[in-house]
């Protein structure tokens, strides 16, 4: 549900129109917009975003480490409308334990490195990617790096 507080703002409108479950939180602070958006809804709402709203890029996708906390994950695009000049966040939260989320590379076809870094440096898992494999760390590399409960001492081995 749209906070009242981004009733005001276009795009979180018309997310809201195109699908009235898909946004669970939000805020617009200094200038930029941020939509929480449901995780089982991230590939449609960015469908809808790039084909109907002209956010035609998409500049990152990354994540976010919260641990202890639960839900220990965030999963972020950053969206570009090179039309509009507008830029909009969708944050997607994911519990710690099996982190799993669909592939947007069906809209955008360069989250297919995005996600392989996210995957291979948080160990966040992408359904329906083309290829998710290691990007940066060695096909053998135990863990996921950027996790806060990643050891950064002793034997890696």
């Amino acid at each position: 549900m749209l906070p009242e507080s981004l009733r005001q703002h276009a795009v979180a409108q018309a997310v809201e129109a195109f699908d009235a479950e898909a946004i669970v939180g939000g805020a617009y602070d200094r200038g930029e917009l941020a939509l929480e958006i449901a995780p089982p809804k991230i590939a449609s709402v960015c469908g809808f975003l790039k084909y109907d709203q002209k956010f035609v890029r998409l500049s990152t996708v990354t994540a976010v480490d919260r641990y202890p906390a639960e839900p220990r994950f965030e999963v972020v695009y950053e969206l570009h409308s090179l039309e509009r000049n507008q830029r909009v966040r969708l944050q997607c939260r994911l519990r710690g334990q099996d982190p799993v989320i669909e592939s947007v590379t069906s809209v955008w076809r360069g989250a297919n490195w995005y996600e392989r870094e996210v995957f291979d440096l948080f160990g966040i898992r992408f359904m329906n990617h083309p290829d998710l494999r290691r990007i940066m760390m060695p096909d053998d590399w135990e863990g996921h790096p950027l996790r806060k409960d990643y050891p950064i001492t002793g034997s890696r081995v």
